[in-house]
């Protein structure tokens, strides 16, 4: 009775985006061996994000593997009026990501993987592109790499 009311009481620190779900089969001896492989966005919405990869033979373990893995990587993230910086292209592989600053108001103009970064970093007035590759990990790995390299 005490654990449950303690643990409810609890506030969760960092908000929680799984970006994608990959099932994955392996051919054996025996069958087929599924497992799954998640990623993850993690983030305090007050300037700090991370991404983690899990990998696990049921979805939930995934999503708590990569959620694992993305808090102890975190990175801090400059952000200036609810905005970043200044302009910035990035290419990471395929991905080519575009990222800009947007006037107070504008909102998160984003598609999926660069929204789920970005919202969990906090930033709250964005405009971006995705130039390169549709595939969301590459995407999400190119978004991070851009608000890894900003200054303030």
């Amino acid at each position: 009775m005490y654990q449950q009311n303690f643990q409810s009481s609890q506030i969760k620190e960092f908000e929680e985006k799984v970006v994608q779900v990959n099932r994955i089969s392996k051919k054996t001896t025996g069958g087929n061996k599924f497992g799954f492989s998640t990623i993850v966005v993690v983030g305090d919405k007050k300037g700090r994000v991370g991404v983690g990869l899990g990998k696990a033979p049921d979805v939930a373990s995934a999503i708590r593997k990569g959620a694992s893995y993305a808090k102890k990587h975190l990175i801090t993230v400059p952000i200036v009026k609810g905005t970043i910086p200044y302009d910035i292209l990035i290419k990471r592989g395929a991905a080519r990501v575009l990222l800009k600053p947007a006037r107070e108001g504008s909102g998160i103009i984003a598609g999926g993987a660069v929204r789920a970064v970005v919202e969990a970093a906090g930033i709250r007035n964005i405009s971006s592109k995705v130039l390169g590759t549709k595939n969301q990990a590459s995407n999400v790995y190119a978004t991070l790499e851009a608000l890894r390299s900003l200054k303030t």
